[in-house]
């Protein structure tokens, strides 16, 4: 069912825009970016060509769109950090709101694994601030005056915790829950610190 709303036109519930943005995960994550044509995004929403244009001028336009989100995320947590007190607790706490993200974005996260080259291309110049974000959460989760191998330990803590971005792949049908306890208690090991 599709109607007139005053922010588009609504299908099946969703907005045209929301639409194109999962038909374009699913068309991306199983077909590959550069393997997928706009034509097949749009036709996959039920929608002309045109219509998709209105919304994204570009295919790149529309994989910035799908990735940004997981982007927003890890840059409101980062930002946040120069108010957190680091303590065991408040690690803890930090490692859950990525994990937790990143296992939102899980579906995405298997469109980044498999278009990495895509991925950074469509990034440009946002790349090396995403690479400054993850420095910047790996040397506060090492916490101060954190030693190379103290560093190294957080920042093989939060590889551990990007797996929840290949976790539909891996153990699709593993409810989050359980994939949140499993990489939180294994990112902590890593760390030394006790769940």
């Amino acid at each position: 069912m599709s109607g007139r709303t005053g922010s588009g036109t609504v299908i099946a519930g969703r907005s045209t825009k929301d639409a194109i943005r999962e038909a374009a995960i699913q068309l991306f994550s199983s077909k590959g970016f550069e393997q997928t044509s706009l034509r097949e995004v749009a036709d996959a929403v039920g929608i002309t060509k045109a219509s998709l244009y209105y919304h994204y001028a570009s295919k790149v336009d529309l994989l910035i769109a799908i990735i940004e989100p997981m982007f927003e995320d890890l840059r409101a947590l980062v930002e946040s950090l120069d108010t957190r007190p680091h303590s065991p607790q408040s690690v803890r706490e930090v490692l859950t709101v990525q994990v937790d993200s990143m296992l939102r974005n899980r579906r995405t996260g298997v469109l980044c694994m498999r278009d990495t080259v895509a991925i950074v291309n469509a990034l440009g110049n946002r790349y090396p601030d995403l690479l400054e974000l993850h420095r910047r959460m790996c040397r506060w989760v090492a916490g101060p005056d954190a030693d190379d191998a103290t560093l190294l330990r957080a920042a093989s803590a939060m590889e551990v915790l990007s797996t929840a971005l290949m976790s539909q792949e891996i153990v699709p049908n593993a409810p989050e829950r359980e994939i949140q306890d499993v990489l939180l208690t294994a990112a902590l090991g890593v760390l030394n610190v006790a769940r």
